[in-house]
């Protein structure tokens, strides 16, 4: 089995880092090092990283990225290790005990360049009628069996071969690390050069939700976002054509579902969150240009974090 390490990009999760750490502490394949990227100016993960380090079955390596930006703190977490096999937990998820052995035998078994694995979204209790959709928003559904998939999912949850993945000192597009996506860029180049992507059925994580981000008004931000990629994918390639063809098709689906999201929010229909985030998706391909990037990650986490405890920063 080749050595593999896994990354966890934080910015002060402290509960959350933990919980995230001792379901690694868990894991019943080994590790040759799991590698914490603090991505907080402060670096407020320090203090927990080496209260924890004794129970890590593996080097728990701590590394100060103060630089905020999600693409940012992933390429510092590559630069702390060479192993040949990398893979990803957040900071906001917890791993099931054989998640990473699901990994590595999904990746045997696809000969794929990279593999993902499922999600089950938890949220708070108070979410009320938009519980179904924002657990399944948070969480992620895929094949029954391995095998190989078509299309990429996010960095959460994933493990790459380095050498054919995740090419070079810094692989992940910094002009990602306000608004995230760094993931998809990555991943539209894997495609571009001939990379192959991998289903692990059984490599399940749990990701929960905090508060902030239990809420229709953030996952329809989400949404939008995830709505922009194929536009800007296409306009990175300067495949104008293809930019056309993704707003025409976002203006059809933002008015068709926007429609069926307006009539079902009449009748109080469970389904209507559903409706509103096809439209909000379909919205992002049409309003794909850097001024409607909504902003998550980086300064603006950072100023929010600030905002709810200003003593931390």
């Amino acid at each position: 089995m080749q050595p593999v390490s896994v990354i966890v990009p934080t910015m002060r999760r402290p509960e959350s880092l933990e919980r995230a750490l001792r379901s690694l502490f868990a894991q019943t394949a080994p590790m040759t090092s799991i590698v914490v990227v603090d991505n907080d100016p402060s670096g407020t993960a320090a203090a927990a990283v080496t209260r924890l380090a004794a129970d890590s079955p593996c080097p728990l390596i701590y590394r100060h990225e103060p630089r905020p930006g999600v693409a940012t703190a992933r390429n510092a977490g590559l630069s702390t290790t060479d192993v040949p096999l990398i893979a990803f937990l957040d900071d906001d998820e917890a791993a099931s005990p054989t998640w990473l052995a699901a990994l590595l035998a999904a990746l045997d078994q696809t000969k794929a360049d990279v593999v993902f694995g499922p999600i089950a979204g938890r949220v708070p209790a108070d979410t009320g009628w938009a519980t179904p959709y924002l657990e399944a928003f948070f969480g992620r559904e895929g094949p029954s069996r391995t095998q190989r998939i078509d299309k990429p999912w996010g960095c959460g949850n994933s493990l790459m071969i380095r050498a054919t993945a995740l090419p070079g000192p810094a692989p992940f597009d910094v002009a990602a690390d306000q608004s995230g996506g760094e993931d998809d860029a990555l991943f539209a180049a894997l495609q571009a050069r001939g990379g192959t992507f991998g289903w692990a059925a059984d490599a399940w994580v749990d990701e929960f939700a905090p508060p902030h981000r239990a809420t229709m008004h953030y996952a329809l931000s989400r949404a939008f976002a995830y709505g922009q990629g194929p536009s800007q994918t296409a306009a990175k390639a300067r495949n104008w054509p293809g930019v056309a063809r993704w707003m025409v098709v976002g203006a059809v689906q933002a008015l068709a579902w926007g429609l069926a999201a307006i009539a079902l929010s009449v009748i109080a229909h469970p389904s209507r969150a559903r409706m509103m985030d096809k439209a909000a998706r379909g919205l992002g391909k049409t309003f794909w240009m850097k001024g409607f990037e909504p902003r998550f990650y980086g300064a603006r986490e950072l100023a929010r974090l600030n905002a709810v405890s200003p003593s931390a920063a």
